[in-house]
């Protein structure tokens, strides 16, 4: 088999540079060779002038560019011109071990995954390698497995790799596997993850696929930010459901009178939002602790906003199709 590793970045140079050495430093496997295809989604910090010139390593880089069209175009503008038989999805923030690759073709080699779009006992499955979360920059893989890494995602464009004949026949339009209307933050990979499963695919988890997910120490200023991302995601949320309106899909985009409650009463309402409880989380980043800040955030309002963003977002879709009845 023969790997695509695509890369969709946006604004992320300083750590693109050692998620491309780490891939530059892959030990060999039972695959014939790989890949890297970077797509730069409209970056303004110097991402592509700095992949032009550096000296990185790799035995064969690819660089696309588009405008700023979010991940999901950004990952099948790299699908459309990737040259691999099996396709890896990883993250621009992401620190893989040295046997990545290798480990990922062992699991996949293990489950009858050859790549060969023509091999009638083609194994239909995929592999998620583990992601670890981490602030440590100058050392990302450093950090041990802990609970809150843990995830049951179907299919998470952070570290997987699947036979690429699969994301063909999931495809829904001449675009690629993902759908661009995502363009704002989440679920573009866990909508194509149900037309996978419907498929019949099933996920073989790879630990020993591990990538360090870097991102820098929580800080009040990013609160905005994070507070927007809750908001997207609800808005996308909604279109996911529109897509596939299932009980399951509810539970992931937290659509459930279950949701309102417990996120309702953990922010009172909302009352617990990020001005009044910016003391506690001043004090816990000064007593070295922005881990538990964030973490924090997520409980007293984050989740709650994200709610809020998904019945809001499911009161205009209604108001919308109930205009176009009346009309």
């Amino acid at each position: 088999m023969y790997f695509s590793v695509i890369i969709p970045t946006y604004n992320r140079r300083p750590i693109l540079e050692p998620c491309l050495q780490a891939l530059a430093q892959q030990q060999p496997g039972p695959y014939q060779g790989y890949e890297v295809v970077v797509v730069d989604d409209g970056s303004s910090d110097g991402t592509v002038e700095w992949l032009q010139s550096a000296p990185l390593g790799l035995p064969k880089l690819k660089l696309l560019r588009q405008e700023h069209q979010g991940p999901a175009a950004a990952r099948n503008l790299g699908f459309r011109h990737a040259q691999g038989s099996v396709i890896i999805f990883i993250d621009s923030d992401l620190v893989v071990v040295d046997h990545f690759l290798a480990s990922h073709a062992q699991m996949l080699q293990q489950q009858g995954v050859t790549g060969d779009a023509n091999h009638t006992n083609e194994g239909r499955v995929f592999t998620y390698g583990r992601v670890i979360n981490t602030s440590n920059f100058q050392d990302p893989r450093s950090e041990p497995f802990k609970p809150t890494d843990f995830s049951a995602a179907f299919f998470a464009t952070g570290n997987v790799a699947i036979a690429r004949h699969w994301l063909q026949l999931a495809s829904e339009t001449t675009a690629g596997p993902f759908d661009e209307r995502f363009q704002l933050y989440g679920w573009e990979d866990l909508e194509l993850g149900v037309r996978l499963k419907r498929l019949g695919l099933k996920l073989v988890k790879c630990p020993q696929a591990a990538g360090y997910h870097w991102h820098p120490p929580f800080e009040l200023k990013q609160i905005p930010g994070l507070i927007e991302r809750e908001r997207q995601r609800g808005r996308m949320g909604i279109l996911f459901y529109q897509k596939h309106p299932t009980w399951e899909v509810r539970l992931m985009i937290q659509m459930t009178p279950l949701h309102q409650i417990l996120w309702g009463l953990l922010s009172l309402g909302g009352w617990l939002n990020e001005k009044r409880v910016e003391p506690l989380l001043s004090w816990l980043i000064a007593q070295g602790r922005p881990q538990l800040a964030l973490e924090l955030c997520r409980v007293f309002f984050l989740n709650w906003y994200n709610v809020q963003a998904v019945y809001e977002s499911y009161r205009e879709m209604k108001d919308r199709n109930n205009g176009i009845h009346s009309a």
